[in-house]
């Protein structure tokens, strides 16, 4: 609930200072907050901090008259950080001249000579009128956090991207384009050089934060609070989040473990239009948000964003080293690390990531994309999804695929949409040779591959969805794995006569269940699983009945 705005009343006297804050209280405490400060500077820093908190302030009544600072100095510096406050200079008759020649000079609003008694003659009126305009005028800033930075910044970008995974509301202020900016960062006593910058709700601010720091700062759990768990999920993507509500609601111990947001790839995606039961579809972060939340409430123990960096087993328990240092220890475990985007390997690419190329939809980036043209690597359905999304902003989409069509590789109802979209363009037998721009990208060179020409084009993004690696670099000295790093479950460790001698149990291995009893592999990163978000959830869902059955042992 946002505050009321602010009354700030400055005066060095204590008696005149207690007189007007006791008339301005009488009349105004319903619908403002009376704050009072007993010198310039105590003025200025209040007003710095209601700044950095996002709290309006209404009106400024400052006496002209102090040692450390004048009247009209405060109000100058009041007119910088509030513009929309009216001020008011507080005088004595000796005073009007330099009050008349403020006035003029220095923008206020008015001046009000002492004494002002009776007030309901010689204060409120006055007062009252310029409240009034103030109000007409007065919009409700964003309550929530603010993060301020540079668009082209790599480390901008993906603390956007953090925040918006997390459904947390906050707004962008980009300083070059944003004068609010300048003004907070001044508040703040912080530089440009201080940027990217995350402002609470509270007023404190963070410096080129972190993502720990800030889910630090947010009350997401970095650190377990049990010695033992039944089952530890390792990847909140949605067969990790469907891990963890069929574990929390069957009763078992569960802890959820995140290296970045919830919802893996999946979570990226601007619309899934065909998962079961949403015949209007929704997004990914929308639907990681509601497992999330539906895991917690059952139970589960959620700890985000916070990396595994080491797994072994220690007299049948499963011991998971975290990259703080941390242990944890629990019975079995289910492996649900997902898989990455490949990096598309031109010119310029690596420079320019997060400042104008991106691997993923990058929602937070579509607004900036406003009447512009930007460009989509790929033709699978997430490069689909995406397209669609930018549409709604961007001048033009081009979508660049290889081959001649998306039919190989696309569901038929994306296919249609983008057919019925004026402003998508398919680019077949196309591929980027190459990115450019300097400290942004600025143009891309296509290749046409029947014909060999290249053109330069200008680009306000590219969006890279060229095929998927498993991120299981990690696992696979502890773990068998295929040549391209996928997780060998179920018989699959039997069928090969090479993997065979390594299973050492009597019974056969659970479907999920890797080359390490007790621990299971579910989702995109195990080898033959099917790349869809339902049957991921469904994974996650069968591999909690193989823990059950493992723990029955």
């Amino acid at each position: 609930m946002s505050k009321k705005p602010a009354l700030l009343v400055v005066d060095d006297d204590p008696q005149v200072l207690a007189a007007i804050d006791r008339d301005l209280r009488q009349e105004f405490r319903q619908d403002y907050r009376i704050l009072r400060a007993g010198s310039g500077a105590e003025g200025l820093e209040a007003m710095r901090q209601l700044k950095a908190r996002a709290e309006p302030l209404a009106l400024v009544l400052s006496d002209q008259r102090m040692p450390d600072m004048e009247g009209v100095q405060l109000l100058e510096q009041a007119r910088t950080l509030f513009p929309e406050a009216k001020r008011v200079l507080l005088t004595a008759y000796a005073d009007t001249e330099a009050a008349i020649r403020a006035i003029n000079e220095a923008h206020l609003d008015y001046y009000l000579m002492k004494p002002w008694d009776p007030p309901q003659h010689l204060l409120y009126p006055t007062l009252h009128d310029l409240l009034a305009t103030w109000q007409a005028q007065y919009q409700p800033r964003f309550q929530g956090v603010r993060l301020l930075g540079f668009q082209w910044s790599p480390q901008s970008h993906e603390l956007k991207d953090f925040l918006a995974a997390y459904m947390i509301a906050f707004q962008w202020l980009d300083f070059e384009a944003n004068p609010e900016a300048d003004v907070l960062l001044s508040s703040l006593g912080l530089t440009p050089s201080d940027l990217p910058v995350t402002v609470f709700e509270d007023g404190t601010a963070l410096a080129q934060p972190t993502r720990t720091a800030i889910a630090e700062k947010l009350g997401l759990a970095l650190k377990a609070s049990q010695p033992l768990y039944d089952v530890v999920v390792v990847g909140a993507g949605p067969s990790g989040l469907g891990a963890a509500v069929y574990g929390a609601s069957e009763g078992l111990k569960t802890l959820l473990i995140e290296r970045q947001t919830p919802g893996g790839q999946a979570g990226t995606s601007s619309r899934i239009e065909n998962y079961l039961g949403f015949p209007t579809g929704l997004s990914g972060a929308e639907l990681a948000h509601r497992a999330w939340a539906q895991a917690v409430r059952l139970g589960a123990e959620f700890l985000s964003p916070q990396e595994v960096t080491q797994l072994c087993v220690q007299d049948e328990y499963k011991v998971l080293t975290l990259a703080d240092g941390s242990e944890v220890r629990t019975r079995a475990v289910v492996l649900t690390t997902g898989v990455s985007y490949r990096q598309l390997a031109v010119p310029g690419m690596e420079r320019l990531t997060g400042a104008g190329v991106y691997y993923g939809a990058a929602r937070t980036e579509a607004r900036s994309c406003s009447q512009q043209d930007v460009y989509v690597v790929g033709g699978g359905n997430s490069a689909g999804q995406a397209a669609m999304y930018l549409a709604a902003f961007a001048r033009k989409v081009y979508i660049v695929i290889r081959g001649a069509s998306l039919a190989a590789s696309m569901s038929a109802y994306l296919i249609e949409q983008i057919g019925r979209t004026p402003n998508i363009e398919l680019l077949p037998y196309t591929e980027i040779r190459e990115v450019r721009g300097d400290d942004r990208l600025e143009t891309v060179v296509l290749r046409h591959n029947q014909t060999g020409a290249e053109q330069e084009c200008p680009a306000r993004a590219v969006f890279v969805f060229i095929g998927a690696k498993p991120s299981t670099e990690w696992l696979c000295n502890a773990l068998l794995c295929d040549g391209k790093g996928f997780v060998i479950t179920g018989r699959d460790l039997l069928a090969d006569a090479r993997f065979a001698p390594i299973w050492k149990k009597r019974r056969e291995p659970y479907a999920l269940e890797t080359s390490v009893p007790g621990i299971f592999a579910a989702g995109d990163s195990r080898a033959g699983a099917m790349a869809r978000v339902a049957s991921a959830v469904g994974e996650g869902a069968m591999a909690i009945k193989f823990v059950h059955q493992y723990l029955d042992e």
